[in-house]
């Protein structure tokens, strides 16, 4: 009665359209409230000061904030620029560029969703003006834009440490082999579509040079220096033992304004209110949802939800290889219609006991579901990135969906290679054993 009551009220609101914050605490409330053998309702309220007050939490703050003032101080316009000198004469150049340009903005932001953002606005309309078809190149950016959430400073893969108490610096190193192999990935499928998505069909060159600013006596290495040094500062510092990563994001604001403001000067003063706005909005929405779905996954414990899930998933099979393919297919679903943040509060809880019992690495674990859950930037009906990259290539959602296809048959094949391969994930953790 306990879990069907909070399931079903939490599945209500969110089909009623509901943020899934209020889902979540709004069905704990009602739960504890007017059910009995329910604990007190104060199991909200402390639920909720025990999951705010972890000290790795707080670069989640930090990091959005450092991505939305590099995203507004010119920093992305640098990246790509960088990555045409590096890819852009290829055939299919423009895709390359779009591509490996997503990857250096997601060691910089962290966000799945802002890499989409601060890229496809600089890249879909470079990309049709060459001849890319919007929506193919909107597919693109929408594809690339989940390395965000791989390649270290990760917000999901924070969000998982502190959740399974596990070494968010370990963490960081074990999503860099899986984020480069999904950008090599999307390259291969560029190469492989790039004739029948082109209006006229030419080699993809030259068409960001105006991005490059050649009047500048310095090059385009001096002009993207400071952008790309980013994450060889916030990654250093952290493996280098000068800084935990909590620390390593205090580090990446400063720096960030350092170089937006005086360095670059495209962020102006007059701008910091609005970058500060729009942080703290964004912060909000994933702290509460965080405190939120503490009290959620509390009482799924307390009921022996993840016990039970454990038990009927190893009746199923007690082969591991079997196990995680079940786990697998569940959490694409549940990227379709849950926000990654909130799954993953709710979810290693009850997932991780299962494959701890297996042997799975929880480094590992933590790699798997968060490009499961990844992957549903990028489907509908939730989809993060197809709805902002939508907004910025202004074609149909329809029009996307088909021309991301596949791109997402590529992600499910090396979501298998992560899965089955846990030395992608585990090699650069074991080497600072």
């Amino acid at each position: 009665m306990i879990i069907a009551t909070l399931f079903g009220v939490f599945i209500l609101l969110v089909l009623l359209g509901a943020p899934i914050a209020i889902c979540l605490g709004v069905s704990s409330l009602i739960v504890l409230e007017y059910l009995p053998g329910t604990p007190s309702i104060s199991l909200l309220a402390k639920s909720a000061v025990m999951a705010g007050n972890s000290f790795p939490l707080v670069a989640v703050p930090l990091f959005v904030l450092a991505g939305e003032i590099m995203q507004r101080g010119g920093l992305s316009a640098r990246i790509v620029s960088a990555s045409y000198v590096l890819v852009g004469n290829a055939k299919a150049g423009l895709a390359y560029v779009n591509i490996l340009a997503s990857m250096f903005f997601a060691a910089i932001s962290g966000s799945s969703p802002a890499t989409v953002a601060a890229i496809g606005s600089n890249m879909i309309p470079e990309m049709e003006k060459k001849g890319y078809k919007r929506a193919y190149s909107a597919a693109i950016t929408a594809a690339a834009g989940i390395t965000g959430v791989m390649i270290p400073p990760s917000i999901p893969l924070i969000i998982y440490g502190v959740t399974a108490n596990v070494s968010i610096g370990k963490l960081f190193l074990a999503g860099v082999i899986p984020g480069i192999l999904f950008g090599i990935g999307y390259m291969f499928v560029s190469k492989l579509t790039i004739n029948r998505n082109l209006i006229t069909i030419s080699r993809a060159t030259n068409s960001i040079e105006p991005v490059i600013n050649k009047e500048k006596p310095t090059g385009w290495r001096q002009y993207s220096f400071w952008a790309l040094i980013t994450p060889i500062i916030i990654l250093g510092g952290i493996y280098g033992g000068v800084f935990t990563p909590t620390e390593a994001a205090g580090v990446a604001v400063v720096y960030a304004l350092i170089v937006s403001l005086w360095i670059y000067r495209d962020l102006k003063y007059k701008d910091l209110g609005h970058v500060f706005l729009k942080a703290g909005i964004t912060s909000a929405t994933v702290l509460v949802m965080v405190v939120m779905a503490s009290s959620f996954g509390r009482l799924l414990t307390l009921q022996k939800v993840p016990v039970d899930v454990a038990n009927f998933i190893i009746d199923l099979s007690n082969n591991p290889l079997m196990v995680l393919l079940l786990i697998n297919i569940m959490l694409l679903i549940v990227g379709m219609f849950m926000e990654t943040i909130a799954s993953i509060i709710i979810l290693t809880p009850i997932l991780l006991p299962i494959t701890q019992q297996l042997g799975i690495d929880p480094i590992h674990f933590g790699v798997i579901m968060t490009v499961n859950l990844a992957i549903g930037f990028c489907t509908p009906p939730l989809g993060a990135n197809l709805f902002i990259a939508t907004g910025i290539a202004n074609v149909s959602l329809e029009q996307l969906v088909k021309s991301i296809i596949p791109y997402l048959i590529s992600m499910i094949i090396m979501l298998f290679l992560v899965t089955y391969i846990p030395q992608l994930s585990l090699f650069l953790p074991s080497l600072i054993n």
